[in-house]
């Protein structure tokens, strides 16, 4: 193996390592908020802009996860990866940091006072993630912020309201990782490589959600999980899955 790639999984295993170690309370509290949602019949939405949205999509509805996590995708915020043309890195550069996009995106999805709101956010300053934050604060829905502290606490609010995603989140999952995020540096290379905060980050939403599943089953509740098709009789999977969807949906007429 070589050097850097002992350094780079030797780095992610010590961060994961450190989210377990002094982020479990933040974890097990914001699975509490998401299983009161999800047991009263809501929604537990989660957000993220350009990698951020990563963790968010992992959420549901793939194998493993439960109804009742809600991703908001805003193909603005994920197709940076074109870097040029539709909906490439400059268009995404200019609208996450337009303030009123977030508002417009809530009231796209109607959220309910009891709804549970998970942002990820590796920096936690710019605009649509405070706007969400913001108006979350506003009309009383918890607010989970999975963001770097020490990157966050070291750079101004990009939003009028001067306020980080740490400083407003109910409940705040620190990931830790540094303010570059990328933390491997090489000879002759001035900027570093090797980035880890979507590793991370993923981590912490798979974590949030299979503890939230057991919080439910704990409170009698059995939560409806997606299962694979790669793995047992497609047509039973196919069913069981067919039938998480229409409970979502039931979740939705209901708003």
């Amino acid at each position: 193996m070589s050097t850097l790639l002992d350094r780079y999984f030797g780095s992610l295993a010590e961060r994961l390592e450190t989210v377990r170690t002094t982020q479990a309370a933040a974890i097990e509290e914001a699975a509490g908020l998401c299983a009161a949602s999800i047991g009263a019949g809501k929604l537990a939405f989660t957000f993220g802009t350009g990698h951020g949205a990563l963790p968010a999509l992992e959420s549901f509805p793939r194998t493993g996860t439960i109804v009742g996590f809600r991703p908001i995708v805003e193909s603005t915020m994920i197709s940076f990866h074109h870097v040029w043309g539709d909906m490439g890195a400059r268009q995404y550069r200019f609208i996450h940091a337009q303030e009123g996009y977030g508002k417009a995106i809530l009231r796209s999805h109607q959220i309910d006072p009891q709804d549970t709101m998970i942002l990820f956010s590796h920096s936690g300053i710019n605009a649509v993630i405070m706007d969400i934050a913001m108006e979350c604060k506003e009309r009383g829905i918890k607010l989970v912020g999975v963001t770097s502290i020490p990157h966050s606490s070291s750079t101004p609010s990009r939003h009028s309201c001067g306020k980080r995603l740490y400083e407003v989140a109910d409940v705040v999952i620190d990931t830790g990782i540094p303010k570059a995020d990328a933390a491997l540096y090489i000879d002759g290379l001035n900027s570093p490589v090797g980035a880890s905060s979507t590793s991370v980050t993923i981590a912490i939403a798979h974590a949030i959600v299979a503890l939230t599943a057991e919080k439910l089953v704990a409170e009698g509740i059995t939560p409806h999980v997606m299962v694979s098709p790669n793995t047992t009789s497609k047509e039973a999977a196919n069913r069981q899955n067919d039938e998480n969807y229409e409970e979502l949906w039931r979740r939705l007429k209901a708003r």
